[in-house]
């Protein structure tokens, strides 16, 4: 390694004291001489000097937490008129309260302490403040070890404090501070089976989940979980909530945010869709809409078709007509007479739009989603019917394709059209995606298709011997 590529970190080793470390024309980033250095530096030089500053800034980590560890010995904080060490440290280095009260904590095990009678004593925990001296981990690693060790139970930290903590220092040399707690949450559960058994009960005690509908009419929910109930939790939610497969180069555009919500809202189909969701009132758990007929079948419509939503019984709240039209797709319609007053006069009978045996047959033809280059989304398939049921479609295969809630709402928001040729669904999409509206394939490769790609492959048969 050159001298040029090195320099900023010999000029902080040699100003180890009291002197600026922050400033000189050498350690200064910003100068254009440290640019110029930078930028002729080969990749293994700048690798390796990312790597030593990193080692070089952990271990003036390690001398500012010996200051601060003298500083609270003499007292500083009060004579500054601050009412706790960490809020002086706080003000003085202008850092968030949560780093400043680490800085303090960590300094207090890792500092080397005089007796009255000027003998040195070790550091609590000296193999945390030795790797923190070779720049060997981190502040937050130092921040994990002393809380793993403040968990431990009492004749544990008594008996086996160095052993704990020689064993967590050597982890914190190989692993990121997320790991190392799981490490240190492990020893203790190993050492205090009782008191970890104790905090599982209290977190099962504190469990708590509300939900609210906002002004704007999305409902918010917030829920703190035991690790138990967390864990299913995240089981489920973590493959309905995977990033789409990219389309044309194109990634999956939703936030994680975004995703964890469909996510979630796939875990519902799911539960709604299984017959051992209990029942209430002799039903199975249901999504409830009363919608105006006439306003079902027009739909979103044009400016000149004007119509009132739809009433979500279980939050009261309005939803448009188009998207009820997309629900309706795949659910029970319950023709209902309304009086003046809203209240029911006569009740039809339920009807299905996709019973059992359309649905197999639609799974069989377009898998769990007939969009082009949808890769089985997870959760549960809506079957969509190409011309609605409300304007008269019939309920059979030729007029049903099955679709992800993603693609069903692409398909009714984007105005898609859908034709089956030759019994698979063709999709031709909005002028908005293709000027020219040409049909692209969906559903599952036919085995047909197959058979006549791969049949070119196979070598001919070679006559018996003496024949021509």
């Amino acid at each position: 390694m050159t001298w040029k590529c090195v320099r900023m970190c010999v000029r902080v080793r040699d100003n180890w004291g009291m002197a600026p470390l922050i400033g000189t024309q050498e350690t200064t980033l910003g100068t254009v001489g440290a640019r110029s250095a930078v930028v002729s530096c080969s990749d293994g030089e700048i690798v390796a000097g990312i790597a030593e500053a990193e080692r070089t800034l952990r271990a003036v980590m390690m001398r500012q937490l010996q200051l601060i560890a003298e500083a609270e010995h003499r007292g500083l904080s009060a004579e500054h008129g601050a009412r706790s060490m960490v809020v002086w440290l706080r003000e003085l280095l202008n850092i968030n309260h949560r780093d400043a009260k680490t800085r303090v904590v960590v300094a207090r095990n890792v500092e080397d302490r005089a007796t009255s009678y000027g003998e040195i004593m070790p550091a609590d925990l000296p193999a945390t403040a030795q790797a923190l001296a070779e720049g060997a981990i981190s502040l937050e690693h130092a921040r994990v070890i002393v809380d793993g060790i403040r968990a431990l139970p009492e004749y544990a930290r008594c008996h086996r404090v160095g052993e704990v903590e020689s064993m967590l220092a050597g982890y914190a040399r190989e692993m990121p501070p997320r790991d190392l707690a799981k490490v240190a949450e492990r020893i203790r559960y190993l050492l205090d089976q009782d008191g970890a058994y104790r905090d599982e009960e209290a977190q099962h005690e504190a469990r708590e989940l509300h939900y609210s509908t906002a002004r704007d009419g999305m409902t918010v929910i917030k829920a703190r979980l035991d690790r138990e109930t967390g864990a299913k939790f995240a089981a489920l939610i973590e493959p309905l909530s995977a990033p789409r497969p990219e389309a044309d180069g194109e990634k999956d555009p939703r936030t994680a945010g975004q995703r964890n919500a469909d996510g979630f809202a796939a875990m519902l189909d799911l539960a709604l869709d299984s017959d051992r969701t209990p029942r209430a009132g002799g039903q199975r758990p249901q999504l409830a809409i009363t919608i105006d007929f006439n306003d079902l079948k027009r739909g979103l419509g044009f400016a000149d078709e004007h119509g009132m939503p739809g009433t979500l019984h279980s939050t009261e709240q309005s939803i448009t007509a188009e998207n009820v039209r997309r629900i309706a797709c795949d659910c029970d319609v319950l023709p209902m007479v309304m009086g003046g007053d809203s209240l029911p006069l006569d009740v039809g009978r339920g009807k299905r739009t996709a019973p059992p045996q359309i649905r197999v047959a639609l799974l069989q033809r377009d898998g769990a989603c007939a969009f082009p280059r949808c890769d089985r989304p997870p959760g549960t398939p809506d079957a969509h019917h190409i011309r609605h049921w409300i304007d008269g479609g019939p309920t059979e295969l030729s007029n049903m394709v099955m679709l992800c809630a993603h693609h069903h709402r692409v398909i009714h928001n984007h105005r898609w059209d859908i034709t089956i040729r030759d019994g698979r669904p063709m999709f031709i999409p909005p002028s908005t995606v293709d000027f020219r509206r040409t049909p692209r394939p969906g559903g599952k490769a036919l085995p047909a298709a197959h058979r006549d790609n791969l049949r070119g492959l196979i070598p001919a048969q070679r006559a018996p011997a003496g024949e021509s």
